[in-house]
């Protein structure tokens, strides 16, 4: 290419015709200077490095580089000889130009070849929603790979600059709202996703549309997941209803929270639950001294301590089995391991049987935080965080004020102790064990139907990795006594989410799977809330998070009553504990029957 380019510009400079001998004799003259020179900045700037299949603007910046640089030592070291004697002026800039486009076009005409022209392609037609960066990926990824199964015929985007403009040849041909008509008109037989950044909402709007078209679709996911590597086809999967319900990702002061909690001795209760695990995970990448989990389930603490061993080899941690309402056992685990922060997960959380086993409920969710905590203090813990519920908010049912009671209780004992006790309160948690999630999964699998207890009951859904990074957001901003109120968002219709899943199983609603509705159970509302009348919430340094201005007791009168009801656990009087329980939780209303 560089003799030619180094000819073709005498040839040109002379308008086609034949070079006079003087300067055919000067360019001979210099032709092994310029190559030597050449040659050695394509291996400099990595031009025998490239793949020619998959070049790209990288590959053509690498090329001018290589051609600029080229003709400027060229050119000065020919100044210099002979002050340019037998080189017309404008042959540098011929040169240039020939010399760069010698060197590109061959490249991407065989990239073009090879991936469009002499290929024929098989697969089902796609539409690509998303003309982004990721759609982008999707489609050069897509046409790659003769064998990827798609054939990316149409981009749709709401970006109306976006219209009519073609990615990688590829058309933008409509919005949205107009993916049913595009369906038709381009005959398309799938739908990719490719909106790795869209909200919770936008996915709901996008899935609609999709289900309304009856025609698979798939999607890429969301940011968080695809940051470890590049968008190809392997990414794609079907959506799941965590895509249309908790797909807004979390900014985490990520570095605040490693600071914080690095090289620390950190103990997590109910470490092998759904929240438990997950939020040993999220500490382990924190790097502590030492990660301690405690769990009553024998098989869940097995199963975590596999994980962290599998994920974390580095990380030195250690599985405890145990109860919290346990103080001999309690005692002895915080005076061997000397945890710096406490994480309390550990709670009995399931609504509706926790109504009728009132002792057991207190047992663990009050008396075992109150042995855990005071503990803590007489060990000199730092922080103590505990994880408490949207359901402790004007408690309607034996679980919801029982963790009330608790939250109550650390914002006491963080004003007389110099443990710092925080309290992080948020809703439901998508696909955590005992959830409706995976409950409505089992329903859809068996036919149906898919059990709701009532048409308008809604909740407030988070997915499980998002509420345990912003409980360690929480611990690291917290300064003692707070009571952090996770955002949650929109509440959302149980009865949609019903009807979300079993169309993203492939079925239709009260035609292939019935909904329904069976009344609602002992102890449970319409609508969950996240703070109190009388807390006051307010804004933090974190988008995601607020404060619930804490409600204060009277710490001494508060301490007998929770005396009383620690006594009354004992004996097996569901009486009793209820009416201890409404002493220290006075908004605890369970109506009737929360008793049978």
């Amino acid at each position: 290419m560089i003799p030619l380019a180094w000819f073709g510009a005498y040839w040109l400079r002379f308008n086609l015709h034949e070079i006079p001998d003087e300067f055919f004799y000067s360019a001979l003259l210099f032709l092994p200077f310029v190559i030597a020179i050449q040659v050695s900045l394509f291996w400099t700037f990595g031009l025998y490095r490239g793949v020619w299949r998959f070049s790209s603007l990288p590959d053509l910046i690498r090329i001018g580089k290589a051609v600029f640089t080229g003709i400027f030592i060229i050119a000065a070291s020919l100044f210099l000889y002979d002050r340019l004697h037998g080189v017309p002026r404008s042959v540098v800039p011929l040169y240039v130009l020939i010399l760069f486009s010698l060197l590109s076009i061959p490249r991407l005409v065989y990239r073009f070849w090879k991936e469009r022209v002499f290929v024929e392609r098989i697969g089902r037609r796609a539409l690509i929603i998303g003309a982004g960066s990721a759609g982008e990926m999707l489609v050069r990824d897509l046409l790659a790979n003769i064998d990827s199964g798609y054939i990316p015929v149409i981009f749709a985007d709401d970006n109306h600059g976006k219209f009519k403009r073609e990615i990688r040849g590829i058309r933008v041909a409509g919005n949205v709202e107009q993916i049913p008509a595009l369906v038709e008109q381009w005959d398309i037989e799938t739908v990719l996703i490719a909106v790795p950044s869209a909200s919770d909402s936008q996915m709901r709007r996008i899935v609609e549309i999709c289900e309304g078209c009856n025609i698979d679709f798939q999607t890429l996911p969301s940011v968080k997941e695809l940051l470890s590597g590049a968008v190809t086809k392997a990414n794609l999967r079907s959506v799941s209803i965590e895509d249309i319900l908790g797909r807004a990702p979390v900014k985490l002061d990520w570095q605040g929270i490693k600071a914080h909690l690095h090289d620390k001795t950190i103990l997590v209760t109910g470490g092998g639950g759904s929240i438990g695990s997950e939020l040993c995970k999220q500490l382990a990448r924190a790097q502590p001294r030492k990660l301690i989990v405690f769990d009553q389930c024998e098989f869940n603490l097995y199963k975590i301590d596999a994980d962290l061993t599998r994920l974390f080899p580095n990380l030195s941690h250690q599985a405890v089995l145990g109860d919290v309402a346990d103080p001999i056992a309690v005692q002895h685990l915080i005076a061997g391991q000397q945890p710096e922060i406490v994480f309390h997960a550990a709670a009995y959380k399931h609504v509706p049987l926790l109504e009728g086993q009132i002792r057991e409920a207190v047992h663990n969710n009050l008396i075992g935080t109150k042995i855990l905590a005071e503990t803590a203090i007489a060990a000199g813990v730092a922080r103590f965080v505990l994880i408490s519920t949207d359901k402790a908010v004007n408690p309607t049912n034996v679980m919801g004020a029982t963790k009330r009671a608790a939250e109550i209780l650390c914002q006491n004992l963080d004003q007389t102790s110099v443990t710092r006790f925080t309290t992080v309160r948020f809703g439901n948690v998508l696909d955590s064990a005992g959830s409706v999630v995976p409950l409505f999964r089992e329903q859809i699998k068996a036919g149906g139907p898919v059990t709701v207890t009532h048409p308008e009951i809604t909740r407030y859904f988070m997915t499980i990795p998002e509420a345990c990074q912003l409980i360690m957001q929480a611990e690291t901003i917290g300064q003692g006594g707070e009571v952090f109120v996770l955002d949650m968002g929109e509440p959302v219709k149980i009865t949609y989410l019903a009807e979300q899943m079993i169309r993203l199983s492939g079925k239709l609603p009260n035609k292939d799977i019935q909904i329904s509705f069976v009344g609602l159970r002992p102890g449970e509302k319409l609508y969950e809330e996240l703070f109190h009348d009388q807390e006051q919430l307010m804004a933090t340094s974190h988008e995601k998070l607020r404060l619930a201005k804490a409600r204060l007791y009277d710490s001494v009168e508060w301490a007998k009553q929770i005396e009383n009801l620690q006594a009354a656990c004992g004996q097996q009087d569901s009486q009793q504990l209820l009416a201890g329980l409404k002493l220290l939780v006075p908004e605890f209303d369970n109506g009737q029957g929360a008793i049978r």
